[in-house]
């Protein structure tokens, strides 16, 4: 499990250190530090952890010292109850949540008739596991699982494969081009509105770095694919685990 222990000694932190608000100099400093280094701090605030400064950019959730002297790509643990937790993943949880709100109108959704579940899926229109899962779709559906798609063509921007899933967001009928397009179809080149590029760059921001990325609605989020069975019974432990 790496826990950056060595990167965190560099930090040299004290226990007296308080976890206060950060002052406006403070966040100037480690934002003019980050932009040297090509990352567009969106916030800069405390981490729980004490002498640890949260950051999200535009390429994912860090870490630095409240002075901006060191810089942390990693997982954080809190190993102070009896269940090991990831304040990173907790963080990260919380944007999720608020992006999913942000772009549910830009989703191709594929809704079950008896709705018990919602996933939403950063799906690419060339990887072989997002194939899988769309060969798979009426399953989910019977087993009460709506499928949303969000874009993360693998490729990057400017790419061909960001072409072909814009293309598939500019169809009149969505549904059906996805379908077709990941059934191997030449995928015919539309342009429109449709905010493809932003939810590439939400999921980079987010921590999707490969495709099928599921998130379920409380944030969470399980890489790779699940087969629609294995998926029903994680949402039930999950949905098990939130009521209690």
């Amino acid at each position: 499990m790496a826990l950056c222990v060595l990167a965190l000694s560099a930090l040299n932190m004290s226990s007296a250190i308080a976890a206060e608000p950060l002052s406006a100099e403070q966040v100037d400093t480690i934002k003019s530090k980050l932009t040297k280094l090509g990352l567009n701090a969106e916030s800069v605030q405390p981490s729980e952890m004490q002498g640890l400064v949260e950051i999200f950019t535009d390429q994912g959730l860090f870490y630095t010292s409240v002075d901006g002297s060191y810089l942390i790509q990693g997982t954080v643990y809190d190993l102070s109850g009896e269940q090991i937790s990831s304040l990173t993943e907790k963080s990260l949880a919380k944007v999720r949540v608020d992006g999913m709100h942000e772009f549910e109108n830009s989703m191709i959704v594929f809704p079950a008739d008896k709705e018990q579940y919602q996933i939403t899926v950063f799906t690419d229109l060339t990887c072989g596991y997002c194939r899988k899962l769309h060969r798979q779709i009426e399953e989910y559906n019977d087993l009460g699982i709506t499928v949303r798609y969000l874009a993360f063509p693998r490729g990057g921007l400017g790419s061909q494969s960001f072409v072909d899933i814009r293309s598939v967001w500019c169809s009149d009928d969505q549904q059906k081009a996805m379908t077709e397009a990941k059934g191997g179809a030449e995928v015919p080149q539309k342009m429109c509105a449709q905010p493809v590029a932003e939810q590439y760059q939400f999921g980079r921001k987010i921590g999707v770095n490969g495709t099928p990325a599921i998130m379920l609605e409380d944030g969470l989020m399980l890489p790779g694919y699940k087969s629609p069975e294995q998926l029903q019974q994680i949402l039930k432990s999950v949905a098990a685990t939130n009521a209690g």
